[in-house]
């Protein structure tokens, strides 16, 4: 038997690049494959027609980027994902939460909203899909059929002339406060990557990559396209820092984004879900925020629920989360 894990994902992934970033910090042996061009091995070992797909080498199939970097963590413990400190562990899992969940947001509305982010995915897309050596009109003629089918999906991130403005400002405010965080220090936590990282990390790198976000990075965000570059293949470089250090900085991004935007999004879908509700709207920030329901996003929150009430009470925690606008929606 080998020794070796498969990776079944995308460059274009979000999710995918997330778990081959971990897989490399852990020097994990694996062989990363193309998600696009499918294989039998593709459909044995996934549940749905998602990517990442993890084949262990049992061999046994993991699909959802964090209850894979949560079972990895299992089997290759060190160097440790996870500060010691429950409160720190706690709120690295809680920052991982919201980039899966609202910085997605992001990624998916900057993908699929501009023109020329359309046409640039859509053509990357189209690139990885096409037999190999087809000629560049058969390409272009997918991009475009690529391009017809993902822009209406914007709807299902909440995308829409309503809601517009308020996801383009969350995005330039988290990339405000990490460019400001990351000045003193290589990783969100310090001198190694914590959960937090991969999670963020995975939708701005691919933001990045795009015209519209790649241009703003550009110009003036030099901490952020370090820490983009050093996490393509992450090292420990030194301890987590404590909540001492890292709350001038990290705490705008708990108390604007997650408690301000995430939460109360996350928490309003629940209730909807809950209720029978195909939509719901939620006022955040004073502007109203319109999108239907989703079910993955209920069951995320309730995974983030038990994880902190695993930990209720611990050190500063609670503290922290109250003065953050958060501890009502996790303790609910």
């Amino acid at each position: 038997m080998t020794d070796t894990y498969r990776i079944f994902g995308s460059e274009l992934s979000p999710y995918s690049v997330k778990v081959r970033s971990y897989f490399r910090y852990k020097e994990i042996p694996h062989e990363w494959l193309s998600r696009s061009r499918q294989s039998e091995e593709f459909k044995k070992y996934a549940r749905l027609p998602l990517v990442p797909l993890v084949v262990t080498p049992e061999p046994a199939g993991m699909q959802d980027s964090t209850p894979i970097l949560e079972a990895m963590e299992e089997r290759f413990a060190e160097p440790s994902i996870y500060p010691d400190d429950p409160t720190l562990r706690f709120l690295s899992a809680l920052l991982e939460e919201y980039a899966d969940e609202w910085g997605n947001k992001h990624m998916f509305h900057y993908r699929w909203w501009y023109e020329p982010d359309q046409i640039s995915t859509a053509r990357r897309i189209a690139a990885s899909m096409a037999p190999e050596g087809a000629p560049s009109e058969q390409v272009e003629e997918m991009a475009k059929t690529v391009r017809a089918r993902m822009v209406p999906r914007l709807s299902f991130v909440g995308s829409s002339e309503l809601t517009k403005e308020q996801i383009e400002t969350s995005m330039a405010r988290l990339l405000a406060i990490l460019e400001a965080h990351l000045e003193t220090r290589p990783y969100v936590l310090g001198g190694r990557p914590a959960m937090a990282d991969f999670g963020l990390w995975g939708q701005v790198y691919e933001c990045s990559t795009d015209p519209t976000i790649g241009a703003v990075l550009a110009d003036g965000f030099d901490n952020i396209q370090a820490w983009i570059e050093r996490m393509h293949h992450p090292k420990n470089e030194g301890a987590f820092e404590d909540w001492n250090s890292l709350q001038p900085t990290l705490a705008p991004l708990l108390h604007d984004e997650v408690g301000g935007l995430f939460l109360p999004w996350s928490s309003a879908n629940a209730v909807a879900l809950e209720a029978g509700d195909e939509s719901f709207s939620i006022e955040l920030e004073g502007r109203a925020f319109s999108q239907q329901t989703q079910k993955y996003h209920a069951r995320s929150l309730a995974a983030i629920r038990v994880k902190y009430a695993a930990v209720a009470g611990a050190g500063r925690l609670d503290a922290i989360l109250d003065e953050a606008g958060c501890l009502g929606f996790l303790s609910a």
